[in-house]
């Protein structure tokens, strides 16, 4: 039975290459995980040889959520899409998110900054083995920033 591939850890340490060392490998698992986080972080037209890579995020980040649930269902199918188009190694691909206010004080200044709060999640299975993978991630937005 052949090994198992190995997939790049990012960052990359690319030092690690001058030092004439192998760069870092993870499982399949992790390596997906960055994978959707790119993708994620990625706005339509960033990448000059795949415009459509990335997904709506970027656009939806500044808008004005007058309906939640309408602004969770378009930013769902936008990753969805996007994973579905650009994930090879995930079928039966399922993303739920959820938009929550979030307050933090500033104790100081006495302050306080309401923030949404993005959860995204992903179930889906592996191509190579049928095992469940499940991805979660919290995004803040306006900035947009990760937890």
């Amino acid at each position: 039975m052949p090994s198992p591939p190995d997939f790049y850890k990012k960052p990359f340490r690319f030092k690690r290459i001058f030092d004439n060392a192998n760069l870092d490998t993870c499982n399949a698992g992790v390596s997906i995980s960055q994978h959707i986080e790119l993708i994620i972080f990625t706005r339509f037209g960033e990448h000059r040889f795949n415009t459509s890579y990335g997904c709506k995020v970027w656009e939806l980040d500044f808008e004005l959520i007058v309906s939640a649930t309408l602004w969770e269902e378009q930013m769902r199918q936008s990753l969805l899409n996007a994973i579905t188009a650009h994930e090879p190694r995930l079928y039966e691909t399922d993303v739920t998110v959820q938009v929550t206010d979030v307050e933090k004080l500033f104790p100081f200044s006495k302050m306080m900054e309401i923030k949404k709060r993005v959860s995204v999640t992903v179930n889906a299975r592996l191509t190579d083995t049928g095992e469940r993978y499940f991805f979660n991630t919290s995004l803040f937005l306006s900035p947009l920033s990760s937890e």
